[in-house]
């Protein structure tokens, strides 16, 4: 019964130590699972080999029943005939035969209790490896939701006060070039208006002098005091 304290000992592990000490809970939960199918398996072979030798020991007593009818029939037979003889040789074969019958019998109820215990056993494998199967589904949707969850919590933290200081300090940065091209363009837009005034005083007397000139050659112009 070796076999069966295996299996019992890999359904009896406790599921959250064993994924406290892995490296991937994952990979582990689907080695378990693969761990319990190889054994179950090699169960499954067990119990084939007790039911098989359960229906042998059955066959070897009907044999010998059915073997110490024929010979219990020859000695009537042979009574019949007269012949004593044959019919004590015949109750000897048929008394080595009912003995066969009654030493495989305790053997064989015992055969059957065991093979019937084992497949009860083995159902109860199967039933747990089922349940083994759907827990893994669930509890690697679990560990992968934990893994998001991690990462983005991981996300958020890198992200955290200090890019949030960068981005403070950038801001100030561009604050402080607007501030400064702001105040450059007022320098710029005062000197560039001073500028004009002067070109337009310049700009003013040229015109004044070209009217004069058109004016004096049209005769326009007062003449001169003498």
């Amino acid at each position: 019964m070796g076999i069966f304290n295996r299996i019992s000992d890999i359904f009896k592990a406790n599921v959250n130590d064993t994924l406290d000490k892995a490296e991937d809970p994952e990979k582990m939960l689907k080695q378990m699972v693969i761990e319990m199918e190889e054994s179950i398996n090699k169960t499954t072979m067990a119990v084939s080999s007790a039911i098989a030798n359960e229906k042998s020991l059955e066959r070897k007593i009907e044999k010998a029943k059915r073997a110490s009818k024929d010979w219990e029939e020859k000695a009537m037979q042979a009574l019949n005939a007269g012949r004593e003889d044959l019919a004590r040789a015949a109750l000897e074969k048929k008394a080595v035969e009912d003995r066969n019958s009654v030493d495989l019998e305790p053997i064989w109820v015992q055969a059957k209790e065991t093979s019937t215990k084992m497949r009860g056993q083995l159902d109860t494998l199967r039933a747990k490896l089922e349940e083994a199967r759907q827990r893994q589904s669930t509890l690697i949707a679990r560990s992968q939701a934990a893994k998001a969850q991690k990462q983005i919590a991981q996300t958020f933290s890198g992200v955290g006060s200090d890019a949030f200081s960068k981005f403070d300090k950038y801001e100030g940065k561009i604050e402080k070039l607007e501030s400064e091209a702001e105040a450059f363009e007022q320098l710029g837009s005062g000197s560039t208006d001073l500028d004009m005034e002067f070109k337009k005083l310049s700009s003013g007397a040229n015109v004044d002098d070209d009217l004069l000139k058109l004016k004096a050659k049209m005769g326009m112009l007062p003449p001169a005091n003498q």
